[in-house]
């Protein structure tokens, strides 16, 4: 595949983000290839973290565990003071 150019108009906290990763030596393309490619894991995980979380609420039996625990932690809970 060929490699692909972009042109970008970086706002100011851009700019900033941009300044702390050259300071870790990081040329232009460099940079913004690896926040481009930490930002596709961040979502790719955010993503598999809310997929785990919808296919839990959906089981049954993990339903029923979180309501028994919810029921215990208010037994444990201290009074309402009103």
């Amino acid at each position: 595949m060929m490699p692909r150019s972009l042109h970008v108009r970086l706002d100011s906290g851009s700019e900033a983000a941009l300044n702390l990763v050259h300071a870790e030596g990081l040329n232009d393309s460099a940079a913004v290839r690896t926040a481009l490619r930490e930002a596709a894991a961040r979502r790719r995980a955010r993503s598999a973290l809310r997929e785990e979380a919808s296919r839990l609420a959906a089981e049954p039996d993990d339903r029923a565990e979180m309501e028994l625990i919810r029921q215990q932690m208010a037994e444990l809970a201290p009074p309402d003071v009103d």
